[in-house]
């Protein structure tokens, strides 16, 4: 059986002119903070944070912290399934490029960042909670995030890929608030101190399906750890700048939408368990709709559902099958 899905890759400026279009997530964190009446408050702010946190950790030849500016692009990727010319929306990542002041240099950063995607949503917000309705203990359906794994895998070794970015993603997340994280012996200049969870999480056996590892790091001037979801080898694939370019980006996101963990007043010590209960917390002056967000992981793993599982059911069932 020849399936052959095809990606069309598009990009658009996120600047403090950016208006979400009809088609985007609204759950991204970038479409969430471009809404409302503060949207280019928020958005001049977030970029700020972002530029600022970028020079604090490339301090090196920076006596004044104001060398480099981060410049993102969203990407969204449109999967075509029957070459019918009819696309769905699967991907959406962010870009970072740095531009140096001293040099007039624009730098290629680092593509993924932030990850959203309308089938994670499905199989999330929709399949999973299926399947524990009626059930007396939590269980994972059979092949979870077998078909995203394998979408996502087949995009990212597509041509479409290659011709668009030099590099495989970087996809930087929150930690979870219920496991707990050890700090190692290993610190790196740049990504800090490594930590190590105590047990494996949905998320990184998700992403794990994917085709991406895991490992956790706490930046200098960072409180908490990230969660770096990469290929190959995260330290010596990337450079300082590239890897600077994701802590700056994604960091500035996590402490406007849980301050709780990552604007936290005290630093995450030895052994670490984030608490999105903690009260001892700093908010960014940014306007944010948390609730909203999670009702609309629902609304869009529905849209999947309905646009996309539904419809091409078989012919996915059949290439997922195929698919090595």
């Amino acid at each position: 059986m020849n399936t052959d899905f095809s990606f069309t890759i598009k990009s658009i400026c996120l600047d403090e002119n950016y208006h979400p279009s009809d088609s985007t997530r609204i759950t991204t964190n970038f479409a969430n903070l471009a809404r409302g009446e503060s949207r280019q408050q928020n958005l001049r702010n977030a970029l700020r944070m972002i530029d600022n946190s970028f020079n604090g950790l490339a301090h090196w030849d920076n006596p004044n912290g104001d060398r480099y500016s981060v410049e993102l692009e969203i990407i969204s990727v449109d999967m075509d399934i029957e070459g019918s010319g009819q696309s769905f929306p699967s991907i959406e990542v962010l870009k970072t490029n740095i531009v140096d002041h001293k040099t007039n240099e624009r730098i290629e950063g680092i593509v993924g960042n932030n990850f959203s995607s309308y089938v994670r949503d499905y199989d999330f917000s929709v399949l999973l909670l299926d399947h524990n309705k009626d059930q007396p203990q939590f269980s994972i359906p059979d092949n979870f995030g077998e078909l995203h794994g394998k979408l996502f895998k087949y995009f990212v070794s597509s041509e479409a890929y290659k011709q668009h970015f030099k590099k495989l993603p970087v996809i930087c997340l929150s930690v979870s608030d219920n496991k707990t994280y050890h700090r190692t012996d290993n610190q790196h200049p740049v990504l800090g101190f490594e930590y190590q969870p105590n047990e494996s999480s949905l998320t990184e056996q998700y992403f794990k399906k994917m085709g991406l590892q895991v490992r956790y790091f706490m930046p200098p001037n960072s409180v908490a750890p990230l969660a770096f979801y990469f290929f190959g080898d995260l330290l010596n694939d990337y450079t300082n700048l590239e890897l600077i370019s994701t802590i700056s980006t994604m960091e500035t996101f996590q402490k406007i939408y849980r301050p709780e963990i990552y604007n936290a007043n005290a630093i995450a010590g030895k052994r670490y368990q984030p608490n999105l209960k903690n009260l001892d917390h700093s908010l960014t002056q940014i306007v944010y709709d948390r609730e909203e967000r999670s009702k609309l992981a629902v609304k869009q793993g529905k849209f999947a559902e309905e646009h996309f599982i539904k419809p091409y059911q078989t012919v996915l069932e059949q290439w997922s099958a195929n698919y090595a």
